[in-house]
């Protein structure tokens, strides 16, 4: 059985007069825990106070799936104050990491001896300040990481198809560069007139600037490709079809084709056919090489929206425009939006910059955004195209920013409460409940705003407002 001279060990019940402390020992119930065993896992009813009189207990969370510890329990001490005086679940998951001793006080026997001793209560009550911040912390901190982890991996998926495409480029212009200069030479010792060269370099010219700026029919594209491959395997050229599709990119017409080689037709030499490869090649070589600027171009913006994002080598406050933020955001989302989500953009053209913590307002948008993603996850309520809604406006001296999107919502008897810290609508170990916390501490806390929702089926909206 308890005895009051070991609850002497912890300092909060020294407070306790004798005639409570023997009250105590007579109305807990004595629990041993076998080293590796649970004694509570996250998301239990409230199953009362405990006092640890020996062992060790490991406090652990959901996070994404995998448990993380994120504190212990070290004799002698308490725990379960929090749920006891707030009937919610327990939020964490404890573990005994050796022979553990513990005693434990029913909810009503707790808030019994609570409020019957003043300065325990103070105790108490400063034990779960102490303890409710350093939880909000770490979590706090564990989004900020899941965060970065989720756009970090999106940004190397984006990454990968521009930088596997510039190598490739780079990789097969090498060889290409040194078939033309070789044709080159070959052609060079003919001794061909000044003009016929010049009609070569007139086609070829004009077909690099189809190349650099396509038109994007794909119709048109495919006709020509047909009409020259039956010229071509007309003529007699071998692998037809290979040729084809590079001088239709080039805008090479068959009559074209009919001009230059007039004077090579009865060639016996590969100089018979070797001006229309030189051409094909050149067109392909223009291809990669614009492949491999627009790589570099992708990779180059995604790196500038990232910098830009992170507000890397710039003051903590700083005039910014909200829309570069937003359009940061998306496309460090753009791995996720590719699911089929349509993001319609509604923005004020001539709203001014406001004085803000950039990196601190782009987790706002980070936040609400992929909050609006992982809702479009279970499609729409009517079956229609998952869709976001961004709109921004100059409302009343109020820089107004509204995130929509076409999703299930959340009941009404909860919209007063998704801001709270650790309330989530997520499935167990996915959400935390402090996302939409942190977004409100930025808005309000930071920078005098507010932020408000609304939700019913197949809309909802979060209105983050600023002041000009």
């Amino acid at each position: 059985m308890l005895c009051a001279q070991s609850l002497l060990q912890i300092p909060a019940f020294r407070t306790l007069p004798p005639e409570r402390l023997t009250w105590i020992c007579e109305h807990s119930t004595l629990i041993e825990q076998a080293k590796g065993e649970v004694l509570v896992r996250e998301g239990d009813p409230p199953r009362g106070f405990f006092i640890q009189l020996t062992g060790q207990i490991t406090v652990s969370r959901l996070s994404n799936g995998i448990d993380m510890p994120i504190g212990r329990h070290e004799s002698p001490s308490f725990f379960g104050e929090i749920q006891a005086l707030t009937e919610d679940v327990v939020p964490v998951t404890l573990t005994a990491d050796t022979e553990t001793t513990l005693y434990r006080l029913s909810c009503a026997d707790f808030l019994d001896l609570l409020h019957s001793c003043r300065e325990f209560e103070k105790d108490i009550f400063r034990t779960v300040g102490t303890r409710l911040r350093g939880l909000e912390s770490f979590i706090q901190t564990r989004e900020k990481m899941a965060a970065l982890g989720t756009l970090s991996a999106g940004l190397a998926h984006e990454l990968n198809n521009p930088a596997a495409a510039l190598v490739r480029a780079l990789k097969d212009v090498q060889p290409a560069m040194l078939e033309l200069q070789r044709m080159n030479l070959v052609y060079g010792q003919q001794q061909v007139d000044d003009a016929h060269t010049e009609e070569w370099l007139a086609v070829r010219d004009r077909g690099f600037e189809a190349v650099a700026h396509p038109k994007n029919d794909p119709l048109a594209q495919g006709d020509r490709e047909d009409a020259l491959t039956d010229w071509l395997e007309d003529y007699g050229v071998e692998e037809a079809w290979k040729l084809a599709e590079p001088l239709a990119a080039g805008g090479v017409e068959p009559t074209t084709l009919s001009m230059l080689m007039e004077r090579w037709r009865d060639d016996t030499s590969e100089l018979r056919d070797m001006g229309i490869r030189w051409l094909a090649l050149s067109f392909e070589v223009m291809g990669m090489i614009q492949s491999g600027l627009d790589g570099a171009e992708r990779i180059s913006t995604l790196v500038k929206s990232m910098k830009s994002y992170s507000y890397m080598d710039r003051a903590a406050q700083q005039e910014i425009d909200v829309h570069d933020g937003i359009e940061d955001t998306l496309r460090l989302f753009a791995f996720k939006l590719k699911r089929g989500i349509r993001v319609e953009r509604h923005y004020a053209q001539d709203l001014p910059k406001v004085m803000a913590f950039g990196s601190e307002l782009n987790q706002v948008w980070t936040n609400l955004i992929d909050n609006a993603i992982d809702a479009l996850e279970e499609g729409t309520p009517d079956g229609s195209t998952p869709r976001i809604l961004i709109r921004t406006c100059d409302n009343a001296g109020q820089l107004r920013i509204e995130i929509e999107d076409n999703g299930h919502g959340f009941p009404a008897e909860i919209q007063g409460r998704i801001q709270e810290p650790f309330f989530t609508t997520k499935p167990m170990g996915k959400g935390s409940g402090l996302g939409l916390d942190v977004v409100r501490r930025i808005v309000e806390n930071r920078h005098r705003g507010s932020l408000s929702t609304t939700s019913v089926p197949g809309k909802t909206c979060f209105t983050v407002s600023l002041p000009l």
